[in-house]
């Protein structure tokens, strides 16, 4: 088991402002703090609390839970009540939940591009002026969680849709202003990417504009380990080298009995960027085929997409050598939008999984039947490319 105090980094770290999570503080040069979120149904009090305890055992600092209606709010309190951990809430796309989840936490997340879903006629704004001001008087610390699949609309719009990464970065600084001029400053903010080389890129340029604000790292939908741990070492390795980061997740697609794994694969990367076994350069290698599934999560509607992403993975063996990428999205909430950049996007509902060849819709599918459509548009979109059938 890796040890829960990693040795302290000896390079240089930026220069932060204190983020205080109930009973941790990230940022101002304290240690680098590890986070994990629950998979269970946040409901089901019984499952979600013991998995906040197996990941608090496993090391984590802060484990965050999505809470999406009242009913969860309400479960909550009661989990509350059965666990110490520093807790995180993730807000979607009704934003008043804060106010029934704030008493509970030390910590709530919101996303940017999620602000429009509820109340669109209302300006974003006000929105955040409530979750900030409700946040101040519980002592809650706040994330601005921006994420590549999800960004402001009326940011998106302004900028070439290849260019994802200026979107995020100007997301992300006009709330941060807006947050300051509320006078609202424990604060830390995210910009995450399936993409290590972007990750870095985007983290990187927002760092060198406000050094000030922690940094919550992440690569979103790194995948299935090992592949899903290598994207992430490579973004954390360039970045924490750097002096950037002040908190992190390794986001896997694992069933919830192995949730812990997330907390002792970045518990290890930080040791060995603590001792100096990093990469000197950031190749990602991506002339080769790349899956990418999201983490586990009680946004998941049924299990099997996590038994779906690894059969997606074993069937895909024999295109390994294509530059293809391919999206196993586990919800609604996040999968239509994130499954926009892969060439063939699968996102899971209850009963059945969608696929998508980039944003075009090509139909729902029973669970046991997906996987022979993907193959056939694998086959296709190989021969398109190499002007030669594969044979099947």
């Amino acid at each position: 088991m890796i040890p829960l105090e990693t040795t302290p980094l000896q390079t240089p770290r930026n220069p932060t402002r204190p983020v205080r999570i109930g009973a941790i503080t990230i940022g101002f040069g304290h240690p680098i703090a590890v986070q994990s979120m629950t998979a269970t149904h946040t409901q089901d009090v019984d499952a979600t609390t013991g998995q906040v305890q197996a990941l608090v055992d496993a090391g984590a600092d802060v484990v965050r839970i999505a809470v999406d209606s009242p009913r969860d709010a309400e479960a909550l309190a009661v989990i509350r009540q059965r666990t110490k951990a520093n807790l995180a809430v993730d807000l979607q796309e009704n934003y008043r939940l804060v106010e029934k989840v704030a008493p509970y936490v030390d910590k709530v997340r919101y996303n940017p591009g999620h602000l429009y879903h509820h109340e669109p006629q209302r300006p974003w704004q006000d929105k955040v002026r409530l979750i900030a001001e409700t946040a101040a008087r519980y002592g809650c610390a706040m994330r601005v969680g921006v994420n590549c699949g999800s960004v402001d609309p009326a940011k998106k719009e302004k900028y070439d849709p290849l260019d994802s990464i200026t979107p995020m970065l100007e997301s992300a600084w006009e709330h941060c202003e807006l947050l300051d001029n509320l006078g609202f400053t424990n604060y830390c903010v995210s910009l995450k990417d399936s993409d290590p080389a972007k990750v870095i890129e985007v983290n990187r340029r927002f760092a060198e504009r406000r050094p000030d604000i922690p940094l919550h790292l992440g690569v979103t939908e790194a995948g299935i380990p090992p592949d899903g741990i290598i994207k992430t070492r490579i973004a954390f390795e360039q970045l924490i080298s750097r002096g950037i980061g002040d908190t992190i997740r390794v986001s896997l697609t694992v069933p919830n009995d192995r949730k812990g794994e997330e907390i002792e694969s970045g518990r290890r990367i930080l040791l060995d960027i603590a001792e100096g076994r990093v990469r000197s350069v950031v190749d990602y290698g991506l002339s080769t085929l790349n899956i990418i599934s999201c983490p586990s999560c009680s946004r998941v509607e049924n299990q099997a997409f996590v038994e779906l992403a690894e059969q997606v993975k074993q069937m895909t063996g024999y295109a390994r050598d294509h530059k293809i990428t391919i999206a196993v999205m586990g919800c609604r909430v996040n999968g239509p939008g994130e499954t926009d950049d892969a060439d063939l996007g699968l996102w899971c509902g209850p009963s059945f999984v969608n696929l998508k060849r980039r944003t075009e819709s090509l139909g729902a599918f029973p669970y046991d039947q997906i996987l022979g459509r993907l193959k056939a548009e694998l086959d296709q979109l190989i021969e398109q490319r190499s002007g030669k059938t594969h044979a099947k």
